[in-house]
């Protein structure tokens, strides 16, 4: 502004001095122009004058002062237009002069000006011509010459006093420029109201003023819903990220550099970061490809061990893509649950499908009459075995799928564990010594609140894989008993023990270390995975301890 005002301000001085230079100039050359009409008109009566005394000699007299001193050109020309004399050139080589302007007003009227370039001088001219008393007429002549050589001389005293008044008006309208500027300049934008200011800025300033309220209420709004928006951002499990259409990555929450691996962010030259930069995979390029060219992407990536859903979708304004909108879900247990959920539904049908189709081999050869008398008791004792094996199988399917789901009915009591053990090992007294495994409890009486259906369940199945799971002499130790005054059962045996390799999954429906054994011996393979979701109902955590050929320790410690 201050610029654009000083600029300004010394273009005006420059065009008032060129006009004011250029108007003198011209009140000067037209006085000039009239001062020499007055003189050719003077010094025409002293020549009317002198030839009226002398004749034409007068004239010859004043030829040569007229050529020593450069003086006005004198022309004497007879009625019809003839030269009779003239000190510039030869009147014999001269054209009839009759029909100029000067001389024709001079015979008519008696005087007679022109302005005109002389063919003589070669230059613009001013002509004065006057009748004399015989009819002829007498011409001077003043060329323009004498008038610039006039002009020329007072040029340097113009174009100086041109310059000393530019000088002087460019110091002073770098002050008023100072002066213009400086109440503009002290302005206090976060309080326009309470400026002393021109008149004609304060409708501006009140305007500034309202609209710096409203942008102020704005920017509280946005800070607040950014504030809001990172809050959630940030505290989402999910990786979010949003892209501009230039592939920058506009905004994303740590969880998504978490899951990218984007450690280091690299920015470009202008502080943008390409959102390609976080992860240089070919399934995140395409999720991010697909999203700015306008259509749903959904893929899956694997990264550290951890399977990923990326989902992306198109930002549109109208039919122009302005960016796009990226989720990154964690899938893996949900793809974990899937594939145990298959696992599970094949290893039922499985289960289910060889008793049931023990029972339908055995029914249809007793059908066909093929079985003996003395041999149908063993064949409907193996159809009843089979039976109680599915049902077995389906009740732990059942109590499985209602601890899965937190819909156990049971109700809880404060229940003695040293009571329940005691009672799960007299049904299995009979089995033990069937199996020579010596089963034996030890311990003090323990309570814990919770449901004695379950905690049953629990301890039977720990000492009924145990019994299993042992060899011939072999010994299965039950104790009930309090560490750091928190209840525990501990369930262990010299058996088989479980190799290292399987010790993780022994818990998983139907996985079974050695798939001969466990056909041999029975069982649904639920077991452990009923015991390890009934001490998730009871807040307890299982420990398992195991080597090949020394025998396993389970231990169930019951929190408060």
């Amino acid at each position: 502004m201050k610029k654009r005002i000083y600029r300004n301000m010394c273009l005006v001085v420059l065009l008032a001095v060129v006009l004011a230079t250029a108007v003198t100039t011209f009140v000067y050359y037209e006085n000039l122009k009239g001062r020499i009409g007055r003189e050719l008109t003077s010094e025409a009566r002293y020549l009317e004058t002198g030839l009226a005394l002398s004749g034409e000699d007068y004239l010859e007299e004043l030829a040569g002062k007229i050529r020593e001193t450069d003086k006005n050109r004198v022309t004497l020309i007879d009625r019809d237009g003839t030269v009779l004399y003239d000190n510039y050139a030869e009147p014999e080589t001269m054209e009839n002069h009759g029909n100029r302007q000067e001389v024709r007003g001079a015979l008519e009227t008696g005087e007679g000006t022109a302005s005109r370039m002389s063919d003589t001088l070669s230059m613009e001219t001013f002509y004065y011509a006057r009748r004399l008393e015989d009819g002829r007429v007498i011409r001077l002549a003043a060329a323009t010459g004498s008038v610039f050589s006039n002009i020329v001389r007072m040029l340097p005293v113009l174009c100086g006093a041109a310059a000393v008044i530019c000088l002087f008006c460019i110091l002073l309208s770098d002050r008023l420029t100072e002066a213009i500027v400086k109440p503009v300049n002290d302005l206090d934008l976060d309080h326009p109201g309470d400026a002393k200011v021109y008149d004609e800025l304060a409708p501006l300033l009140g305007r500034i003023e309202r609209q710096q309220e409203t942008i102020k209420n704005q920017m509280e709004l946005l800070i607040a819903r950014q504030k809001e928006f990172t809050a959630i951002t940030e505290n989402m499990s999910e990786g979010f990220i949003i892209i501009g259409k230039k592939g920058e990555a506009v905004s994303y929450n740590s969880s998504a550099l978490r899951i990218l691996g984007a450690e280091q962010v690299c920015s470009d030259g202008n502080g943008r970061v390409n959102v390609l930069s976080l992860n240089r995979s070919r399934v995140f390029q395409k999720s991010v490809d697909e999203a700015l060219a306008g259509r749903h992407s959904q893929q899956y990536m694997e990264m550290s061990g951890r399977v990923y859903q990326i989902i992306a979708n198109p930002v549109q304004e109208g039919r122009e893509i302005t960016g796009a909108i990226m989720v990154i879900l964690d899938v893996t247990e949900a793809r974990e649950r899937e594939s145990l959920r298959r696992e599970f539904t094949a290893n039922v049908s499985h289960e289910l499908k060889t008793p049931l189709t023990s029972i339908s081999g055995y029914a249809e050869i007793m059908k066909n009459g093929l079985v003996r008398q003395e041999d149908m008791k063993r064949f409907s004792q193996n159809i009843y075995d089979e039976a109680q094996r599915m049902i077995a199988l389906v009740g732990d399917i059942l109590r499985l799928s209602q601890l899965d789901e937190e819909k156990v009915d049971e109700h809880r009591e404060n229940a003695d564990l040293y009571s329940i053990a005691e009672s799960v090992a007299g049904r299995l007294k009979d089995r033990a010594r069937q199996a020579k495994v010596e089963l034996r409890l030890e311990g003090t009486a323990v309570t814990v609140r919770g449901s004695r259906q379950i905690l049953d369940e629990m301890i039977f199945n720990l000492c009924d894989n145990a019994i299993k799971y042992n060899n011939p002499g072999g010994h299965v130790t039950v104790t009930v008993s309090r560490e750091n005054g928190l209840p525990q059962v501990i369930v262990a045996d010299d058996g088989i023990g479980i190799p290292e390799e399987d010790q993780s999954r022994v818990f998983e429906r139907f996985y079974r270390v050695d798939k001969s054994r466990s056909r041999q011996i029975g069982g649904t393979g639920l077991g452990l995975s009923i015991v390890k979701h009934g001490a998730l109902y009871h807040n307890a955590r299982v420990e398992l301890e195991s080597r090949v050929g020394e025998g396993t320790k389970i231990t169930v410690r019951f929190g408060q």
